[in-house]
């Protein structure tokens, strides 16, 4: 096992995009290795990543995370779209010196993973979407259909609005800041009631302590990147799926709740080309252990 400890200068990383906002990321595994962008899920930040550094270095990945306007170091970004996230991956892809890349996005990452993808073809080789949340409003899809009744209830009040959202979240992450340093499942209270899977992965150590730092981090840098996020996951996402024409693979739990298998489903059908895959028996979380083949493929394409 190749032991890998990421130097605190990686984690905390800034550049000023073209428009004068702060831009926070971080860099993780293998920093000679081929370049993976991973966009963070809802609620979330660029510490939000896989546990197992030294298998994500061990397959040759240089993985980037980013804080979305208003998490972390981040300025927010009032407004924003899922397409906004573009010009973010490309100022950071630029200060980097990074020319091609591969993009993985999870749950509320999975649609700004897709804008990029959208947008950045020449410069994406392969992209993953994970329990990605759907476009909201479209006439062939339920979008509330198998969902834990606290996301029904955190989108219902993105569709009221900003009033409405925001001490309501502010609410949800006084409760997930104040319990979840001893007990790292104590995010799920702000989160929904998934499957057992999930419980079972956030229960690990190797998690918990991930959660924990990501939850602190979180706390800090306040409640905005969240409203945001769910904002511009109830407005049309200013980009279209079929402008995708890179390879991209659309994976989702048959059992997640968080965001319902519908949604993948509907991505795999909408997506040109799409490869997808349905983890059988897992919730939103997914199977921890499975990181070296994903990694391999977003390095590799095999």
């Amino acid at each position: 096992m190749i032991e890998c400890v990421t130097a605190p200068d990686r984690r905390d990383q800034t550049i000023v995009a073209p428009d004068g906002r702060s831009l926070g990321f971080a860099e993780w595994g293998d920093l000679d290795g081929f370049p993976v962008f991973n966009l963070h899920g809802t609620p979330g930040g660029r510490l939000a990543r896989h546990p197992d550094e030294a298998t994500i270095a061990a397959e040759g990945a240089r993985v980037i995370t980013y804080d979305r306007p208003g998490y972390g170091l981040s300025d927010r970004l009032p407004g924003r779209r899922i397409v906004d996230c573009v010009r973010d991956v490309e100022a950071i892809a630029d200060n980097l010196g990074v020319d091609r890349f591969a993009v993985d996005g999870g749950s509320g990452g999975g649609p700004h993973g897709l804008a990029v993808a959208a947008r950045l073809g020449a410069r994406v080789v392969r992209a993953r979407c994970e329990v990605g949340v759907a476009p909201f409003g479209v006439g062939d899809l339920d979008f509330f259909d198998g969902m834990d009744p606290s996301n029904v209830t955190e989108f219902g009040w993105a569709v009221e609005g900003e009033a409405v959202l925001v001490p309501e979240l502010e609410r949800k992450l006084r409760y997930v800041g104040e319990r979840v340093a001893t007990d790292p499942t104590a995010i799920l209270g702000g989160m929904g009631a998934p499957d057992d899977s999930d419980h079972a992965v956030i229960a690990r150590p190797d998690m918990a302590q991930v959660i924990r730092e990501s939850v602190e981090d979180l706390v800090k840098g306040g409640v905005w990147g969240w409203v945001d996020d769910d904002l511009a996951f109830v407005r049309p996402w200013g980009f279209d799926l079929s402008e995708i024409a890179v390879p991209v693979e659309v994976r989702y739990g048959s059992k997640d709740v968080l965001v319902p298998a519908a949604h993948g489903a509907w991505l795999g059908r909408n997506i040109p080309g799409a490869i997808v895959v349905v983890e059988e028996d897992q919730g939103h979380m997914g199977d921890l252990d499975d990181i070296g083949a994903k990694t391999r493929w977003l390095v590799t394409g095999v």
